[in-house]
């Protein structure tokens, strides 16, 4: 079994570097989006925190400050907006079916969702996958049943900054970012982040 997961994980990031030196690098593209060492200068530490937080309700990314808004369509066809979910506490998780720490950490998200009373914003970067059929079988595999948001042009990916993946805020009850996190959390992360919400 483990030597299955290590061929698979190998295989794929085989798979990324083969695209990644025959595909031009256009704006707009993945390029934006992940780093392709997968290395940032957090390397000891996943969480972003911003030391002083921001009370003002500016809207912005930084931890304190209000989530910018966003609208996409599930991958059912519902159409689902963040301020919808205004009054409850919010995960949003921006990820792609070919991230071997996107896959690591989906397992845990759905056990987060399944124990916690949290909503998860799973926002797929759509634009980066060979077809929108693995975001389906993606979902089938790991049996996901929070809402997969469609990033088809990267809008919200662009909007959020994100760069790499996965990404995650943590939005409580008002709307306001209290943790960020680059690159997966696990599942006591998960929790111990909304214990100290609002």
């Amino acid at each position: 079994m483990k030597k299955g997961i290590i061929i698979a994980i190998l295989v794929g990031m085989l798979g990324w570097a083969v695209y990644d030196f025959v595909v031009p690098k256009n704006e707009g593209t993945i390029e934006e989006f992940v780093d392709e060492n997968a290395n940032s200068t957090n390397q000891n530490s996943n969480v972003i925190e911003e030391d002083s937080k921001n009370d003002t309700g500016d809207v912005g990314l930084s931890v304190g400050m209000q989530a910018p808004d966003f609208t996409l369509k599930t991958l059912d066809g519902e159409t689902v907006s963040l301020s919808d979910f205004r009054g409850q506490k919010v995960m949003i998780n921006f990820w792609a079916t070919w991230c071997p720490p996107c896959r690591a950490e989906m397992p845990d998200m759905q056990k987060f969702y399944e124990d916690e009373k949290v909503v998860i914003l799973a926002v797929n970067l759509t634009e980066t996958e060979s077809s929108k059929d693995d975001v389906y079988d993606f979902r089938k595999e790991f049996g996901l049943t929070f809402p997969i948001l469609i990033d088809e042009n990267l809008d919200v990916g662009t909007q959020y900054q994100i760069r790499p993946i996965p990404t995650s805020f943590m939005i409580d009850t008002e709307g306001i970012i209290q943790h960020k996190a680059t690159g997966p959390m696990n599942y006591e992360q998960m929790v111990e982040e909304l214990k100290q919400m609002n």
